[in-house]
């Protein structure tokens, strides 16, 4: 005899369905063509891109596991060698792995801002960096309008002439995926250096769907521009373009993160 918790699910299982809203696994036949997943690029299915990983993977005999967080016993000299890597290749000064991009965002905004700090964000901003504002202790949370550089110095003008010591972070992404445009990332830069020249002002940019599609050689809208010093943080990600998993946090000014999602 079923309990009364299975009856309660059973109802709203057959609720959804009759919504059309009950979502149920499905599998991907073999030689199907890909229009939805994240795989931008195919690399997952890519057979010099597979050798050229198990390779790696032989090169470093690395463990099966991590054995722990990195924090305790899951470090490792082939992770520090990678974040200098990632560095380098996007011109950043400093590189963070973590266990997703969503990850990255939720720790950058829950930590970084202070009690008296504010972040400003675009209206269409990922939803792990509402996670990370909820989480944050930073005074204010304020949006602008999506793409609106008119917008967001209206905002600024606001925070501006404040007496106190705060830092403002602005975040943007450098592609929306439910839109599919682009953030104006120089006249953003612009503003913020016109308007905050004593540098308490900084940009945080999540590139989860410029990596591997723009820059040179995939490093991502923020490359491709030259803006890497004007950027405080970057989020990429290695679930999408570059076909796995994972993400890293890069800071331009004294550091580089860079995540996977």
């Amino acid at each position: 005899m079923s309990t009364s918790l299975e009856q309660l699910l059973a109802r709203t299982l057959e609720t959804r369905q009759a919504q059309s809203r009950l979502r149920t696994l499905k599998s991907t036949p073999p030689g199907s063509v890909d229009l939805s997943s994240n795989d931008f690029l195919s690399l997952s299915t890519n057979l010099q891109f597979r050798d050229d990983y198990l390779k790696e993977l032989v090169a470093y005999t690395l463990p099966i596991g991590s054995t722990g967080s990195r924090l305790l016993d899951g470090n490792s000299a082939f992770a520090e060698s990678l974040e200098k890597r990632i560095a380098a290749f996007h011109g950043a000064e400093d590189a963070l792995l973590t266990n997703s991009g969503f990850d990255a965002n939720v720790s950058l905004f829950s930590c970084l801002p202070q009690p008296e700090d504010v972040i400003v964000y675009d209206d269409l901003i990922h939803a792990s960096v509402h996670d990370g504002m909820r989480q944050s202790r930073a005074k204010l949370h304020l949006s602008f309008k999506h793409n609106s550089v008119e917008h967001l110095q209206h905002i600024l003008q606001g925070l501006k002439n404040h007496k106190g010591e705060r830092n403002i972070f602005v975040a943007v992404e450098t592609v929306y995926s439910m839109e599919g445009d682009l953030a104006p990332l120089r006249e953003i830069t612009d503003l913020i250096e016109d308007m905050f020249p004593r540098k308490n002002a900084y940009l945080i940019v999540d590139e989860a769907h410029g990596t591997g599609i723009y820059g040179p050689h995939g490093a991502g809208r923020v490359s491709e521009l030259g803006l890497e010093r004007k950027v405080f943080a970057r989020l990429h990600t290695f679930g999408k373009a570059l076909a796995c998993n994972g993400g890293k946090l890069k800071l331009a000014r004294s550091c580089c993160l860079s995540c996977v999602r």
